[in-house]
């Protein structure tokens, strides 16, 4: 994603026309169900999915009963959620923005964050952080998905953890004690999941 957006020329819709989508685990995602079992998501939350690629996590928590946003850079994303959604027969509402500048008209009760923090580039990420927060209620569930590569560069970009704990850092931010929540990707990475409360 890159501050300088223009809605049909970007690096992800290029991505996307060319077939480039590694991270596209082509359905939903196993932390669906976990955020749902674990309480974290539930029937009637305003939930947003930042990065929301083609909208697999947008439709299956639309189904489930929650209100969501899903917002993405990409065109090709967009369409393709909105088509998904409309065979799925459920609604949710979906933006085509550059999250480092849209601004949502009302916090949120969760955040979905999988794909969009590791896209960034890390100079980008204090700015996203404090949207972050800025679009959560107080109390509010950030469900944060933390890719761990291993290697320099990127996108994606590494996503280690004592980084994303000065990130994400007190007095804004409330980390679980419970251990994280392992997630391997199709594309031979892994996911670290933690859920962070909004103060």
């Amino acid at each position: 994603m890159a501050s300088d957006y223009r809605a049909a020329d970007n690096e992800w819709e290029a991505r996307y026309r060319r077939g480039e989508t590694g991270w596209d685990r082509g359905g939903v995602s196993p932390a669906v169900g976990h955020w749902q079992t674990t309480g974290y998501l539930r029937a009637g939350d305003r939930l947003l999915v930042p990065g929301c690629g083609r909208g697999h996590e947008v439709v299956a928590l639309a189904r489930a009963g929650l209100a969501v946003t899903g917002v993405d850079l990409a065109p090709s994303a967009v369409a393709a959620t909105r088509a998904a959604l409309t065979v799925a027969g459920v609604e949710a509402t979906v933006v085509e923005a550059d999250l480092l500048a849209w601004e949502p008209a009302a916090p949120f009760d969760a955040i979905y964050e999988q794909t969009c923090l590791c896209a960034l580039a890390p100079a980008d990420w204090p700015a996203y952080a404090l949207r972050l927060a800025r679009w959560l209620r107080p109390g509010g569930h950030l469900l944060a998905h933390f890719l761990q590569t291993g290697r320099a560069g990127g996108p994606p970009f590494d996503c280690v953890v004592a980084a994303m704990r000065t990130l994400f850092a007190a007095p804004t931010w409330r980390w679980s004690a419970r251990e994280p929540w392992g997630i391997d990707h199709p594309n031979g990475l892994r996911e670290l999941a933690y859920p962070l409360d909004r103060r």
